[in-house]
């Protein structure tokens, strides 16, 4: 496989990193391809500008349509193509990144905001005229996973835990950007007491990243509902006979 690992801690001799560099090394040593974008090191910048687009100054600037005219004529700023890339040439992209403020940090979500524009990760037609998205889209056919630490307990993200449940938590990365753009998302995988964790803890968390790292070409991912599986009106609203009586982020996953 061809898998592109998109990374986001400021310090590589982090856990995150000590875990990252131990992934990366198996899977090389599988025979895989592997493409990294490391965020801090690469220094990347995080926010969206007219000059990503070559946008004229003098006129309004609206990011969407400036972003698809940009992409059709071939003037994205070249950091920008780089990482569009990478994405196309990915059978399985992982995002790899400490929870900070229930969410990615900030440099890993502005990677989205501008690698992913309108054309590329959002706004894909079909011959039809409508949207592909939710299980559809351009990077339909790859697999992704989320790699994550938090300082909490494990516990506290337990679907009672009063953090929250861990996938409701991760929702809007894994079925707002991940599914969204068509990919196939596995269950992510959570290291948790990160800024406490002893040797034997170290050593169990890197064997369980291993592990899943090995299946991501077979592991089955989250049944996320497609957007064209039926389940859906034409409101894209679930159908009252789906889950009835039943709201929330869950009810977007297939029993």
């Amino acid at each position: 496989m061809n898998i592109l690992w998109v990374y986001a801690h400021p310090e590589a001799r982090s856990l995150n990193g000590s875990l990252r560099d131990a992934a990366l090394k198996r899977l090389r040593a599988d025979g895989h391809t592997v493409e990294q974008s490391d965020l801090y090191a690469m220094q990347w910048n995080p926010v969206v500008t007219a000059e990503d687009y070559a946008h004229d100054p003098t006129e309004r600037f609206q990011v969407a349509t400036a972003s698809s005219t940009a992409l059709a004529a071939g003037t994205l700023a070249p950091d920008i193509v780089a990482e569009q890339q990478k994405l196309l040439r990915a059978d399985a992209v992982v995002l790899q990144f400490p929870l900070w403020w229930f969410s990615m940090p900030a440099i890993m979500k502005g990677w989205v905001d501008r690698v992913f524009v309108e054309g590329f990760g959002y706004g894909i037609r079909a011959s039809d005229g409508s949207t592909r998205r939710y299980g559809d889209g351009m990077l339909a056919g790859q697999r992704a996973m989320v790699v994550v630490t938090m300082g909490g307990s494990e516990h506290t993200v337990s679907p009672r835990g009063i953090n929250g449940d861990l996938d409701e938590m991760l929702y809007p990365i894994q079925h707002g950007i991940l599914f969204y753009t068509g990919m196939s998302v596995l269950p992510p995988v959570l290291v948790a007491s990160a800024d406490r964790m002893a040797e034997s803890d170290y050593a169990a968390a890197e064997s369980e990243l291993l592990q899943r790292v090995k299946s991501l070409h077979t592991e089955e991912p989250i049944p996320y509902r497609t957007q064209s599986g039926g389940d859906y009106d034409r409101r894209f609203v679930l159908r009252t006979d789906v889950e009835a009586g039943d709201t929330g982020m869950r009810v977007h996953t297939a029993p």
